[in-house]
């Protein structure tokens, strides 16, 4: 064991205690932190004109500060972009992320100097439990990779901007600088296939032990390294044993993940979002992520079945029900007030407060009112191919509402398998849609009133989302492909690039 190694054991130990002290903890944390946070903000312009100094309780702030989104917030961003100080936060921010919208356009979403550190003490957290937990630490001394954007920035009157992810890679810490890799030059390289051959040839001989990346681009990069040498992953990282992902459900692609490195290893699970780090895995042994309730975030949640009324209810942390989907909402000490990032989530423990991300909150399917969601696409999917063998590389759903053989509508799933496809396409299909009949009780009622027809699979060739994420300029990086769609703008563009053949 290296010196890094050695001297992490006692560090991890001595954070773990502290995670355990504030989850344990966590009503109280929230309510604090409400507090702290509209105390902290009640002179920005956002304060004043929502009265923060007189909001003595929760039931105080939903009165005064609405549920907004990105588009609702913009009339006070645009004044932060512009170079207006004590907006949303004190002061201005140390940076913005820039991330893509389908409605808004380019987004800038602000990070403070305050809850920049928030973010890198969550990652750091989430090794330092894996370590104190399961005492395995040799990663530590190896070479780490983390597969993301681009760490060059611009500038937008003072304030450098950035993607998330090549802002955080500023922020590595100094004894790690050393174990890190690709290179800065290579990770600066704007196209994402170039960059991952030239990230090939720079750790193709390396000791690399640590691995981290959303999902399908990792196996994108462990592909091009099975090609390059013939070998599975553990022949030629013998001493990888640590995958952090995050960014989209992982069961999908841990089959292919699996197979492709030749063995299992141990994964964290990570939440970020450029609004904030909202939960990470802190055990190998408990199901779902750690509500991060002491790191500068005051959450909330909405019924998922309400979230679309004009007055939803809203749920502080102390209210809310295990099993059941809610739409999280952030208040921040970045200057997000009643914020909505659009996902979904559900609590599978409140001793401590651990979550599961089940969806987006507009990726649904509810084009007949069967308000389908991505949780449940992908247990169907997936229990269906753990039943029959099957690999899936990817996928997505989209409604047909006009049926070109002129029957019922359906729901059509666009689905690119891997080496082991379906033996009997007619019975795998009819397997899923049973499965998410089971799921999804709306569903159920339609088919089985004869509105809807049972789902249909179109089967698509080898590297299909890849040429299709290319050509919509999104290939790499932190984009993936929404699993859910009420409309067939990604179904459609599948249909002219990658169809193979229909299971009837």
């Amino acid at each position: 064991m290296g010196i890094k190694a050695a001297l992490s054991k006692p560090y991890a130990n001595l954070v773990s205690a502290r995670v355990n002290k504030w989850k344990n903890n966590a009503v109280a944390l929230q309510d604090k932190w409400m507090h702290k946070l509209l105390s902290q903000a009640k002179q920005t312009a956002y304060g004043r004109d929502h009265h923060f100094s007189k909001i003595h309780s929760y039931e105080d702030f939903i009165k005064q500060v609405p549920i907004v989104d990105y588009e609702d917030l913009r009339p006070y961003i645009d004044r932060v972009v512009e170079g207006e100080k004590d907006v949303l936060w004190p002061g201005k921010p140390l940076y913005f992320a820039k991330t893509s919208g389908t409605t808004s356009g380019v987004k800038y979403i602000p990070i403070s100097k305050e809850s920049m550190p928030e973010h890198i003490n969550a990652a750091r957290n989430a090794l330092l439990l894996y370590i104190a937990e399961t005492g395995n630490a040799d990663f530590v001394d190896g070479k780490m990779i983390f597969l993301q954007g681009s760490p060059e920035m611009e500038e937008k009157n003072g304030i450098k901007v950035g993607r998330l992810s090549g802002i955080s890679a500023h922020h590595v810490p100094a004894y790690l600088q050393k174990n890190r890799m690709p290179s800065y030059e290579t990770n600066c390289m704007d196209d994402w296939e170039q960059k991952v051959n030239a990230i090939v040839d720079e750790t193709i001989n390396e000791n690399m032990s640590l691995i981290s990346g959303i999902p399908p681009w990792v196996q994108m990069y462990f592909d091009r390294l099975a090609a390059k040498t013939g070998k599975k992953i553990k022949d030629i990282f013998p001493n990888f044993n640590l995958f952090i992902h995050g960014g989209v459900n992982f069961e999908p692609y841990r089959a292919k993940l699996e197979a492709v490195i030749g063995r299992k290893v141990d994964s964290i699970e990570t939440y970020p979002a450029s609004e904030g780090f909202i939960a990470f895995q802190d055990s190998q042994k408990e199901k779902g992520l750690l509500l991060n309730v002491d790191a500068g975030i005051f959450f909330e949640f909405i019924p998922t079945e309400e979230y679309f009324n004009e007055n939803p209810t809203r749920l502080s942390l102390k209210d809310v029900e295990l099993d059941k989907n809610y739409a999280i909402i952030l208040n921040t000490n970045a200057g997000l007030w009643g914020y909505s990032i659009g996902d979904t989530v559900k609590f599978v423990s409140k001793e401590p407060y651990r979550i599961v991300v089940s969806g987006r909150i507009k990726h649904y399917i509810s084009a007949f009112g069967e308000h389908v969601i991505g949780e449940e696409v992908e247990y169907a999917l997936m229990k269906a191919a753990e039943e029959e063998g099957v690999d899936v590389v990817e996928f997505t759903v989209a409604p047909q509402v006009n049926d070109p053989d002129g029957g019922l509508p359906f729901h059509e799933w666009f689905v690119e398998f891997g080496e082991h496809q379906p033996e009997n396409p007619d019975l795998f299909m009819e397997k899923v849609d049973k499965l998410l009949q089971e799921k999804n009780v709306y569903y159920f009622d339609l088919i089985d009133g004869k509105i809807l027809q049972p789902l249909k699979i179109r089967m698509l060739k080898k590297g299909a989302f890849i040429d299709y994420m290319r050509s919509q300029g999104k290939l790499g990086g932190q984009n993936k492909v929404p699993r859910l769609s009420n409309d067939r703008k990604i179904a459609d563009e599948l249909v002219s690039l990658t169809i193979l053949y229909k299971i009837n």
